[in-house]
């Protein structure tokens, strides 16, 4: 087993200060592992970076088309959203249009990111919804997903037909039977897999043709297609999926998952990649999945949302400029 390498570093004047090691791995469509930093085979949970996978089931099962989804519905699917009301606006409708409510969903309720809606419900005196989980549309089509298949309600249980489907998908696009799950913060099951499986599962996404033979390539290229029409219903403004989606021209759909974990899909190069810092600090993950996509060619390294997270300097609450954070040279 491969220790994790050096990926991220923060410098402050002529010093190294910090320093955050990751496992990483770019595969193609057979598998094929084409560059890899620390241990391919590291077990680690996804997290939110594998909601593409988690929704394949909605398409491939019909439930999508029969509930009229668009393209809007499918990026909500896979977002980790601000809980702006751009997000809340819309789950709520699609909530309505399945004839449910807030109460049905499962995923608990959370303050949004989203400035002006937390503040909204500040001066209201209100509460959060479930609805403002960054989750709340990945549960939506696990609800639209279920009353599809006439389930019962409780559809974060591992026991549960849905979370059962779901396994058995995950474990085939990551080509591992998974060992085991751990509780997402949404209260779903999160199916544990090597680096190199998440990545393997990208690079089927990123093969995936919408004219595909079976039914899970055509869903995978649904997915896909949707999070890079959509970017800002992926994540939201200011975030980092968003921002590097659009510096991309819709080349590229990445994904960001909780504990510094990040994949990325690339089409037009038949790739997926996967990562993972290992300290689980946002920053780091965000430099390194830039660096590695500068380093394939498909991210201009001096567009302003790669320069916000990557070779990005650190100032002080004076504006002083203090240091640097930047690609370790395994990365650089």
């Amino acid at each position: 087993m491969a220790d994790p390498v050096d990926m991220v570093e923060l410098w402050r004047g002529p010093f190294l200060e910090s320093v955050h090691r990751g496992h990483a791995v770019v595969c193609d469509g057979s598998g094929q592992i084409l560059h890899a930093w620390g241990d391919p085979d590291q077990l680690i949970y996804p997290r939110s970076s594998c909601k593409m996978i988690q929704a394949l089931p909605l398409i491939e099962s019909g439930a999508a088309a029969a509930h009229g989804l668009r393209q809007e519905h499918l990026a909500l699917a896979c977002a980790s959203h601000n809980g702006a009301a751009i997000h809340t606006d819309r789950v709520n409708a699609w909530l309505a249009d399945l004839g449910m409510a807030d109460a049905n969903l499962r995923c608990g309720p959370q303050v949004p990111d989203d400035k002006d809606a937390k503040f909204a419900l500040i001066r209201a005196h209100e509460e959060p919804c479930q609805v403002h989980n960054n989750c709340s549309g990945k549960h939506a089509g696990f609800l639209t997903f279920g009353k599809h298949m006439g389930w019962g309600p409780e559809y974060t249980e591992v026991d549960h037909p849905m979370q059962q489907e779901i396994r058995t998908t995950f474990s085939e696009v990551t080509g591992l039977e998974t060992p085991g799950y751990g509780i997402d913060g949404c209260s779903a099951p999160n199916f544990a897999t090597t680096v190199h499986g998440l990545a393997c599962a990208m690079a089927f996404f990123a093969t995936a043709q919408a004219d595909g033979a079976s039914a899970r390539e055509k869903a995978a290229a649904a997915l896909r297609d949707a999070m890079v029409a959509y970017p800002e219903l992926v994540a939201g403004e200011g975030r980092a999926c968003t921002e590097l989606m659009r510096a991309m021209g819709g080349k590229v759909a990445i994904k960001t998952g909780a504990e510094a974990v990040f994949t990325a899909i690339l089409p037009e190069l038949g790739l997926g990649i996967a990562l993972k810092i290992v300290d689980g600090t946002t920053r780091a993950s965000e430099c390194a999945i830039a660096a590695i996509l500068v380093k394939l060619g498909v991210l201009d390294p001096e567009h302003p949302a790669t320069r916000k997270r990557m070779n990005a300097i650190q100032y002080s609450r004076r504006g002083l400029e203090a240091g640097i954070i930047k690609p370790a040279v395994a990365l650089a």
